[in-house]
């Protein structure tokens, strides 16, 4: 999957791009997306791109299916990584940032050079990318499980 244009989204994140549609599009009402904590855009043109965003997103995205068990970094997967010589590690979601609310665990693109460097990684595996400073920083794949809702 990880050279396809499809993108991996939560169930939780699927429910609320779905009413935020249904929102800008005028057939929900919008205290609903406010109760689950959506922002709606406001002016036209706003309105229209991010309708056609979020159609865009919905059209091929993969929700929630879990990808194989193998312990190889791909979207749908929850990564432990240790950066550097760092001894902690940190843990998050590989897949599509839209639609994650505040309280879901923290979300990374496989677009992002985070991401990139780490797709198809094995447990163990050393990559390193560039942040925006122009930095490489080396991150080692501790774990990859699917994630679970």
């Amino acid at each position: 999957m990880p050279n396809d244009s499809r993108v991996w989204i939560t169930p939780g994140a699927h429910r609320r791009l779905t009413v935020e549609l249904a929102v800008l599009r005028g057939t929900a009402d919008p205290a609903e997306a406010e109760s689950m904590g959506i922002h709606l855009v406001e002016g036209p043109d706003a309105r229209e791109a991010r309708i056609h965003r979020i159609e865009e997103l919905l059209r091929d995205a993969v929700i929630g299916q879990a990808p194989p068990d193998d312990g190889v970094a791909e979207p749908g997967m929850v990564l432990t990584v240790r950066y550097a010589d760092d001894p902690d590690t940190d843990t998050f979601l590989l897949g599509a940032r839209e639609g994650v609310s505040g309280e879901e665990m923290s979300v990374y693109s496989p677009e992002s050079p985070l991401g990139r460097a780490l797709l198809g990684a094995a447990r163990g595996e050393e990559r390193s990318y560039k942040v925006p400073n122009g930095r490489t920083v080396s991150v080692t794949l501790v774990e990859a499980v699917p994630y679970r809702d």
